[in-house]
């Protein structure tokens, strides 16, 4: 307060001194009342216009505004009394005002001036109203608003009288102004903690509803409802990101006007939702045919005017899927928490809608699994680990002769499709996670039995670990492999008389034809031999299958040189290798020890792999038979040039039946190489398959080699 205000001066007279009194006592009642009023108003606006009141009328000014700046220096808030009213201006006004008037040459200078001619002072900011023949501002006073020596604002009194002002009115307008800003400093934090709460609410209310279904229509429809009612917007809508088009497409709308919005679509960083969605940050646009970021196609499509618009990212796990968009608010513009509670709803938009999202997908999932479940061709049944039935399939009921109800009762076990030396007594071989599969029969009602291939396996349903066994049909494959074995044992048993019969006769027939000399029928004589030999062999293997799959042992064996058994088997098939313009590579060394075998089984065993190679390598090329020690044992393989064999059948390529589908590949019984297996492993040895598709197929053997070398091994080598 200025000093007219706080000292009396002892020379004057006591008239005067009781004049200072008077005054003194009339400014300090000034400043209760304005103390007392500025303390009880908490709303911004209700403390600036009362201060403006209180300011106008003991300093008697006819008009006066208040600015007030945030703590970055922004304006952003005023009142302005004009006449005795309050009048709202705009907000780019006031900022010109601001630049240039005298408000801001007191906020730069943070000092109090007083202005007597304001036509003679380059501070103040004329306008035609203050023209000398005009009733606008004349003289002003004006003091900055400071706390702690921080800038709050800037309080600014107007008469139309030139130098209507004194020092005395400028003292009381600072002591106004310092009493304002601890009342604005109050307000403002008062505002905040309002603002929070409003926010934390609308946050609150919104997480209720949002978070209250796991529909994803539900949930969408809750977002817009939330958003429309906290910031009473004219219409709300969402988009969600599609990452594989990188495109926002709508999902919901408010209004049945602006339903035409869903499921039109927007690229990423197309109009104000689109670069919200690529730069991940919201935004408020106050006027959107303004902003270069805006496109009025949707309002033209929805025949719908946008004024201003909100938009924030909807995020989950950190990662923005989407966006909203409230536009037109009610009250004309945005509140200055309008984005945090967008932004905040967004966030929880997020997390819901990841959640309705994932649960549309599970029960998807569940419905795919029930309609499998439901409609396969198998029997399936679900068990706990006691073996009880949880749930069966339609087919289950058919085969097993059950109604649901009742399989529900049953245990598996009564089904007697339980093979303990493959689950386990009480299952234990099923825990570690693997599948079992084992051949077996099912017992259903009534007597009725026939045979299935069983698949076990755990499995978690609801978060809970049980048994799935399926249980496939196998009659036809069964009824198809005896038809090949009684086939194969037809063939064998109906031909070997005959056969033996065309053998003897063709010894009679060669004998003859070497007596009389007739050279010239002698290579039908041979050519009729090789192919009878070969019945022979295909013959002599049928058998063998049998009695190896019996379990019968291996015959009487003796020792033999893999260098005898390679050259035998060579001049088995020699005429096909010579025919077909093929080249064949016998690296088998003389010295390499003997092996015990069959030797027939054995030599047979050879031959069916070089006639597998002949059949599939193109003519010009090569086949390589080769042989090795390895410790005890004896290593012989035969390689080819052919297309090669892919890595899925390696396991299957030496079961019965089985007939790679190569494109114009040759065909036959699928037994070569089944017998092949059965007599390698018969000898205590093992056979496999190296191979790459394009790259040939290489297929090996190994053999025990003999304690004893043979007896005239020059004989076996002749």
């Amino acid at each position: 307060m200025s000093q007219s205000y706080m000292f009396l001066n002892p020379e004057k007279n006591a008239v005067t001194r009781e004049k200072d009194n008077g005054q003194f006592r009339a400014s300090l009642e000034l400043m209760y009342h304005v103390s007392r009023e500025l303390a009880s108003a908490l709303d911004l606006q209700t403390l600036l216009e009362r201060i403006l009141f209180l300011s106008i009328e003991h300093v008697q000014a006819i008009n006066g505004s208040i600015i007030v700046f945030d703590d970055q220096g922004r304006l952003v808030d005023s009142a302005i009394l004009i006449a005795g009213e309050v009048r709202q201006i705009e907000t780019a006004q006031l900022g010109i005002t601001y630049e240039y008037g005298l408000s801001g040459w007191v906020a730069r200078n943070l000092q109090a001036v007083r202005i007597a001619d304001t036509s003679q002072d380059e501070r103040w900011m004329h306008r035609p109203d203050d023209d000398e023949n005009r009733t606008g501002s004349k003289s002003a006073v004006s003091a900055p608003i400071q706390m702690r020596n921080k800038l709050i604002g800037v309080i600014t009194l107007v008469h139309s009288t030139p130098g209507f002002f004194t020092e005395d009115h400028l003292a009381l307008v600072k002591a106004i102004a310092d009493q304002a800003g601890v009342a604005v400093v109050n307000a403002r934090l008062y505002a905040k903690s309002q603002q929070r709460a409003r926010v934390m609410t609308a946050l609150a209310e919104s997480a209720a509803v949002i978070t209250a279904s796991l529909n994803l229509e539900d949930v969408l429809q809750g977002i817009l409802e939330q958003i429309t009612q906290a910031l009473r917007v004219e219409l709300v809508s969402l988009a969600l990101i599609d990452f594989s088009t990188q495109e926002l497409e709508f999902h919901a709308s408010t209004g049945e006007d602006s339903q035409d919005l869903v499921g039109k679509r927007l690229k990423l960083g197309e109009g104000v939702a689109g670069w919200v969605a690529q730069q991940g940050v919201g935004t408020i646009v106050e006027d959107a045919y303004r902003d270069d970021r805006f496109q009025p196609a949707f309002d033209r499509m929805l025949d719908f005017k946008t004024h201003g618009l909100a938009c924030a990212p909807i995020r989950s796990n950190g990662q923005v899927i989407g966006v909203l968009e409230a536009i037109n608010p009610l009250d004309g513009r945005f509140d200055h928490d309008a984005l945090k509670v967008l932004s905040g709803i967004g966030s929880l938009a997020g997390t819901a809608i990841r959640h309705a999202q994932l649960f549309e997908q599970l029960e998807a999932a569940h419905q795919r699994y029930r309609e499998l479940f439901e409609d396969s061709i198998d029997l399936i049944l679900i068990t706990d680990w006691k073996g009880l039935i949880q749930e069966a399939n339609r087919q289950a009921e058919l085969n097993a002769g059950f109604e649901n109800e009742e399989l529900r009762q049953t245990a598996i076990q009564q089904l007697k499709v339980v093979d303990q030396e493959h689950v386990g007594e009480n299952f234990e071989k099923l825990s570690c996670g693997a599948m079992v599969s084992y051949e077996t029969v099912l017992h259903a009602r009534g007597g009725r039995e026939f045979p299935v291939q069983v698949y076990a396996r755990e499995v978690l349903i609801d978060g809970t670990s049980q048994l799935q066994w399926i249980l496939r049909d196998i009659t036809e494959r069964k009824n198809l492999d005896n038809l090949r074995e009684d086939l194969t044992s037809m063939i064998y048993h109906d031909l070997r008389s005959p056969l033996a019969n065309v053998v003897s006769s063709l010894d009679v027939v060669a004998s003859i034809l070497s007596r009389n000399g007739s050279l010239e029928l002698e290579p039908l004589v041979n050519i009729a031999t090789r192919s009878t030999e070969r019945i022979q062999r295909l013959t002599n293997s049928l058998l063998d299958i049998n009695r190896l799959e019996g379990g019968q042992p291996i015959g009487e064996r003796r020792p033999i040189t893999p260098f005898a058994l390679a050259n035998d088997a060579y001049e088995a098939v020699a005429p096909v290798v010579k025919n077909k313009k093929l080249e064949v590579i016998l690296d088998v060394s003389p010295d390499l020890p003997a092996v015990s075998v069959d030797e027939d089984m054995i030599r047979r065993v050879l031959i069916n792999l070089l006639e597998n190679a002949i059949k599939f390598t193109p003519p010009g090329s090569t086949i390589q038979v080769g042989s090795t020690q390895e410790a005890d044992f004896i290593q012989m393989w035969v390689k080819d040039n052919g297309p090669g064999i892919p890595p899925a059948d390696h396991a299957r390529i030496f079961d019965k039946f089985t007939r790679l589908h190569l494109n114009n590949g040759p065909k036959g019984l699928g037994l070569g190489l089944a017998f092949c297996r059965l007599a390698v492993i018969g000898h205590g040895g093992q056979i496999w398959l190296e191979s790459e598709v394009g790259q040939g197929a290489s297929f090996h053997f190994r053999l025990p080699v003999a304690a004893h070398e043979p007896e005239n091994e020059s004989l076996d080598q002749t």
